[in-house]
């Protein structure tokens, strides 16, 4: 089977953490979007169709053809924003499933498919011109959730990590667990290759399973409780606790407390100080005692600023949202809900503004620009911390970005409060 992953318009509600990804490298349970799609396809050959700014670091990062058109008789389109568990239930004959006026997917001759194009699908008028003549099927009832806000993401997460369990519970303690590691519940917990756990660490899986990658230390004393993901290289520092429904790594250092949470990878929260209810990008540094509310004194539901635009998610629990490559100042606080852009440093003493966009400075005195080339020279410093450097495709787009988030964030002022 050949399958395109395909982004369409709204990945626009998914920002600020789709400037720097494509939809499907988005993070849920144990991995990325694309990484449940290959669970349940395992033998299919997968291709991407993403925007065209993307496409060049979207190549070097997923090793796959990207914005290429398979070369086979029929093909399945699935939108990147599926949140797959199981195989679909397609027909054999060309038809096409659509959730909300959105594709969910489509089975198509090579004809059919050479009418779209990664421009195509990202104008769902264009999409519904180009397959006018495909039947429409309705979605079967095991149809997999199309996200659509980065809260989806977290309230989705312990789920996908209960549902990823199955393809590790008979690996069971590869690494190291030292004398004084509390376990609780034993057959719920996977421990990596060269992964060590110290003296005086729980993990508790009584309530859902805890999986723990390769190389992975835990300091002595920290609780962890399942369900929990902690990735590949990741430190978890001494006292800390990861409650659960929390995702984390590759490659991230984390302290203080952490529930319900998704750290993207490379971001460090190593100090005291509460994360809950949030998503945060690549590369970002939340200082120590970094706290953002995910819940109101009211309980009431929670309004979040997309793109500087209000919608009400529907939703009691939601943290902060905070894009790649931005920085906290000590003590910082965010309020219920908030949002932080893609490259931006936020360090004032009191509660910090509900949505900060990209490229912002912002203090107690300025709320000002943040040149894109000092932003730059930080990155590469902060990268090669972890042994990464930018590429020549990632330094372009790095460019590209302050115009590219201006487009999306420039008029949210002027805009009325949006439903989820």
């Amino acid at each position: 089977m050949h399958i395109v992953l395909f982004e369409d318009e709204e990945y626009r509600n998914l920002l600020p953490l789709t400037y720097w990804r494509g939809v499907f490298e988005l993070r849920c349970g144990c991995g990325s979007l694309a990484d449940h799609v290959r669970a349940a396809y395992p033998s299919a050959a997968l291709s991407l169709f993403v925007r065209p700014a993307l496409a060049a670091v979207v190549t070097e990062r997923v090793g796959l053809r990207v914005n290429v058109m398979p070369d086979a008789e029929t093909i399945l389109f699935l939108n990147g924003r599926a949140l797959l568990r199981e195989p679909l239930n397609v027909p054999d004959a060309p038809s096409a499933a659509w959730v909300d006026d959105r594709l969910l997917w489509a089975r198509l001759t090579r004809a059919q498919a050479g009418r779209l194009t990664p421009e195509t699908l990202l104008d769902v008028y264009a999409t519904r011109r180009a397959l006018a003549d495909v039947p429409e099927v309705e979605p079967s009832r095991n149809a997999p959730p199309l996200i659509r806000y980065p809260w989806d993401l977290v309230h989705k997460n312990s789920d996908m990590i209960v549902h990823a369990w199955r393809r590790f519970a008979d690996r069971g303690i590869e690494g190291e667990l030292c004398d004084g590691v509390h376990v609780l519940a034993r057959d719920n917990v996977w421990v990596g290759q060269n992964s060590r756990i110290k003296p005086g660490v729980v993990l508790d899986a009584e309530d859902g399973p805890i999986l723990i990658g390769n190389g992975v230390t835990i300091q002595p004393n920290a609780t962890v409780q399942g369900p929990t993901y902690i990735g590949d290289g990741t430190v978890v520092q001494t006292g800390v606790a990861v409650r659960s429904g929390t995702s984390i790594g590759p490659v991230c250092k984390i302290g203080g407390e952490i529930e319900g949470s998704i750290l993207h990878g490379y971001s460090n929260k190593q100090h005291d100080g509460f994360l809950g209810h949030a998503y945060v990008g690549e590369f970002v540094n939340l200082a120590a005692d970094t706290v953002n509310s995910d819940l109101k004194n009211t309980y009431g539901r929670i309004r979040v600023p997309i793109n500087g635009v209000e919608v009400d998610s529907g939703q009691m629990f939601v943290g902060l949202t905070i894009g790649d490559h931005s920085k906290t100042g000590i003590g910082q606080l965010f309020p219920t809900g908030a949002v932080v852009g893609f490259g931006s440093s936020v360090a004032t003493s009191n509660l910090a503004p509900k949505f900060i966009g990209s490229f912002r400075w912002v203090t107690d005195e300025v709320d000002e620009p943040y040149n894109a080339e000092r932003c730059l020279a930080v990155a590469r410093t902060v990268m090669a911390r972890r042994n990464r450097t930018l590429s020549a495709a990632e330094e372009s787009l790095f460019r590209k970005l302050p115009d590219i988030a201006r487009h999306h964030e420039c008029a949210a002022e002027r805009q009325p409060v949006l439903q989820a």
